[in-house]
């Protein structure tokens, strides 16, 4: 499993991560929403699009833009169409598991 945490809190979690660029970008299902906030922040990759921040919160403290996502990414990177990667000291813990035998 997966994790990713900050503040000593696991902010998402999942089986497996889509790896890019050395980020591992969480499912949308995996993001523990309770910690995240929308950002107003856009940044633009010229291969994946526009992307979109997150703000993290946990126990009163804030993580400004700690979390971004392609909410509709060109199509090089369709497959991480809302998926969520963190940066800002949050740091990815664990390991992926094997994926299922149905999907190989």
């Amino acid at each position: 499993m997966l994790r990713a945490v900050w503040n000593g809190t696991v902010v998402a979690e999942a089986p497996r991560t889509v790896l890019v660029e050395g980020n591992h970008y969480f499912s949308p299902e995996a993001v523990h929403r309770q910690y995240a906030l929308d950002s107003q922040a856009t940044s633009h990759c010229p291969w994946k699009g526009t992307a979109r921040y997150l703000t993290l919160l946990v126990d009163g403290r804030t993580n400004p833009d700690a979390a971004w996502y392609y909410p509709e990414p060109f199509p090089a990177a369709r497959n991480i169409a809302g998926y969520v990667a963190f940066w800002r000291g949050v740091t990815v813990e664990g390991e992926p598991e094997p994926e299922p035998e149905a999907a190989r």
